[in-house]
């Protein structure tokens, strides 16, 4: 794979964007978990007029730059409609800090997995690190009072699978914004034909319409935009580091905007997870870190 080089961008932008990006991505969460719960829309057509959205986003920045629009593949793109789709019937009966945890640790097990599995050879503490987020995985999953649905937490981390492997066919792809707006196109014909599959519990509303819209075109497809602006300036390690915040911020989000209460459980799965996943990373030389959100890459 070839490491991108480092753009040149003042510190104060490079902090202000990153900043946002990872805003974005947390309110994705947000935004799903507010809309599945609090208004009449059907997870199916969630996912189609999110991913619809976005498409259309992508799609006008790629416009605006002056490049085709397309690019993408079919196989990366049934990767990001199983990760949409699987993350809004688990929004369903998650709560927001809870979901966003659960895809987050899901996605780095994915890529750490899949390193173990090409032959990466791990160190003490990246052992250490491993062990550390599984538990806490294992721990918020097991049977109790405060423990999430089952059902839910399943289909995120089916989510969070389905992004790792997004993310891992995208290493080393070409224009991330065509590439990725081609593939969000794609993911939104394979997101109408379940809507159409399921039209007979299906359920529309402005509000979720509203959210849905929001999620696609602001939380995903600018929030991408900018992601991928940025990433050339960051290291890889320091790519994936800042996005331990996400699930941080969705925890605070849930809790400030939708009245969601923080759990022992959750606080402890959290540190566990988040500090075990920072410890595997810290501990990676720099040349096979990999950021976690990349495009899919075009065959």
């Amino acid at each position: 794979m070839s490491t991108p080089r480092r753009a040149a961008l003042p510190t104060a932008r490079l902090v202000a964007l990153t900043a946002l990006a990872m805003l974005a991505f947390a309110g994705n969460s947000l935004l799903g978990r507010v809309a599945l719960k609090h208004t009449g829309i059907d997870p199916a057509s969630f996912t189609t007029v999110r991913l619809a959205s976005g498409a259309l986003v992508l799609w006008l920045l790629v416009r605006v730059r002056g490049t085709a629009a397309g690019r993408g593949d079919w196989a990366s793109a049934l990767a990001l409609f199983a990760y949409a789709a699987a993350f809004s019937f688990a929004y369903v009966s998650l709560p927001a800090a809870t979901g966003a945890l659960l895809l987050f640790g899901a996605v780095q097990a994915t890529m750490i997995g899949h390193g173990i599995r090409a032959g990466e050879r791990l160190r003490g503490a990246q052992i250490v690190g491993f062990a550390l987020a599984l538990a806490g995985l294992v721990g918020l999953l097991l049977p109790g009072l405060s423990a999430p649905p089952l059902r839910g937490a399943l289909f995120m981390l089916g989510a969070g699978l389905a992004w790792g492997v997004y993310s891992l066919r995208g290493r080393g792809a070409g224009d991330p914004t065509r590439i990725t707006a081609g593939n969000f196109l794609r993911a939104a014909l394979l997101a109408a034909a379940l809507s159409a599959l399921l039209a007979g519990s299906a359920r529309l509303d402005t509000a979720g319409v509203g959210y849905a819209i929001a999620s696609g075109a602001l939380a995903s497809g600018m929030g991408y935009a900018i992601w991928y602006a940025v990433l050339p300036a960051l290291k890889s390690t320091q790519a994936a580091i800042v996005q331990l915040s996400v699930p941080v911020i969705a925890a605070l989000g849930g809790i400030v905007f939708l009245g969601e209460a923080l759990t022992l459980r959750l606080a402890l799965a959290s540190a566990a997870i988040l500090g075990g996943i920072a410890l595997f990373i810290l501990e990676k030389r720099p040349a096979a870190a990999a950021p976690v959100a990349a495009p899919a890459r075009r065959r």
